[in-house]
């Protein structure tokens, strides 16, 4: 039977970077990916933050860029446009989560495709003490034994599914096309446009060559890709391209491509005995704009580091490993604000949420307690009603989405 110290279940952002991490440490790390190849298909939007390339100490090869950019465009339904200037990068996302494990596995990491989890049993000694889990599946080199999981298997995770494991999260439906000929000057557009995505946003993240993802998330599952094409056909894009990404294979028709985003904040636990969840499988991606790369890449990093340490005491209770969820609820945004914020901004009115728009500066970035102090006065004077429709929390939401948030 395959032994290890440490299996990390999935090998996206956050799979990627907890086995690199593991790696690193010295243990002996497998991954255990259920797809054919890493990367694909493609679910998000493909956005990654300078301060988060900072952050975690990475150094991103040229050729998983797709393009730098400035900064993000907020536009509201009247058309109204503010900036949230920060640089930062759009990714070929299968291409970075490929490069990520190559990287695990230049460290001494193991990489196994194909090989989906099915079933995860905690083995204990005669004293009733975890020792260690047996892991079976489908494919060629299971069953598995290893002393630790890290579970990055996304919003419907392993952990979820086979232990019950932090329970119920709350999904939102993401869809994008791949478009062609689109002009850009460097920024991502977010349109807050209810008209087209009901409690989400429709997003054009740019790309070099005219290529860009026009997406967007709504909780209206059935109807997204309807209010997709919707917005394509009424907008400017109406007469550019669609294109499959460069990951499909050819000969293959041209759709729109994505998933489910949990959104209802992390899991109720997200570390038990020998087991911790990352990025998705936790429930981590920012409330409002749904980024979730940055939690991702951030959790895998932290996960390994506290495993590698409970290893070496020899102590995988939960207890030991509780450190990881009191430090991640020490570095990320406060989850419970930003909900309220965002529940409240979904309860604005078009013409309330233009108008509240109108009041903020050009630049949303580094505002300052004087210019928050002349936002809520000139509200005051538009429009007083939308103080009873919690404005300040929408406000603080916006706030809480920028990079050193782990907005994106």
């Amino acid at each position: 039977m395959r032994t290890c110290d440490v299996v990390v279940i999935g090998a996206g952002p956050g799979g990627g970077s907890a086995a690199l991490h593991s790696a690193r440490a010295g243990l002996s790390t497998l991954i255990l990916e259920a797809d054919p190849e890493v990367g694909t298909p493609v679910h998000c939007g493909e956005c990654l933050s300078e301060l988060a390339v900072q952050n975690l100490g990475l150094e991103i090869p040229d050729h998983v860029k797709a393009l730098d950019v400035k900064g993000i465009r907020v536009i509201f339904p009247d058309g109204t446009e503010k900036l949230l200037t920060e640089e930062g990068y759009v990714l070929e996302k299968h291409l970075f989560e490929r490069w990520l494990a190559d990287e695990a596995v230049s460290k001494g990491a193991e990489l196994l495709l194909h090989h989906r989890v099915t079933s995860m049993e905690r083995v204990y000694n005669s004293e009733n003490e975890f020792t260690n889990w047996k892991l079976d599946g489908r494919g060629d080199e299971f069953p598995v034994e290893c002393r630790a999981v890290i579970d990055a298997s996304g919003v419907a995770g392993a952990a979820s599914k086979l232990l019950g494991m932090g329970g119920e999260v709350e999904v939102i439906a993401g869809f994008q096309y791949e478009m062609l000929d689109v002009p850009n000057d460097g920024y991502l557009d977010f349109y807050l446009w209810p008209k087209y995505s009901p409690h989400g946003y429709v997003w054009m993240i740019p790309k070099e060559g005219g290529r860009a993802n026009v997406g967007l998330v709504t909780t209206d599952k059935k109807g997204a890709i309807k209010y997709l094409e919707s917005f394509i056909e009424d907008t400017y894009l109406a007469d550019k391209p669609t294109a499959n990404p460069p990951w499909r294979p050819d000969g293959i028709k041209i759709r729109p491509f994505g998933g489910t985003i949990p959104i209802s904040g992390p899991r109720t636990a997200t570390a038990d005995e020998g087991i911790i969840l990352v990025g998705d499988a936790a429930g981590f991606t920012s409330p409002l704009f749904e980024g979730g790369t940055h939690l991702a890449l951030w959790s895998g990093r932290e996960a390994a580091e506290t495993v590698a340490k409970a290893l070496a005491e020899n102590d995988l209770s939960k207890a030991r490993l509780m450190t990881y969820e009191r430090a991640w609820k020490k570095q990320f945004p406060p989850y419970h604000k930003i909900l309220k914020g965002k529940t409240a901004l979904y309860n604005l009115t078009d013409d309330e949420m233009s108008t509240m728009a109108r009041c903020l500066p050009n630049e949303l970035g580094n505002m300052s307690p004087l210019d928050k102090l002349g936002i809520g006065l000139r509200i005051l004077i538009r429009k007083p009603i939308l103080f009873t429709k919690r404005v300040i929390p929408v406000l603080l939401s916006f706030g809480y989405s920028r990079a050193k948030f782990f907005g994106w």
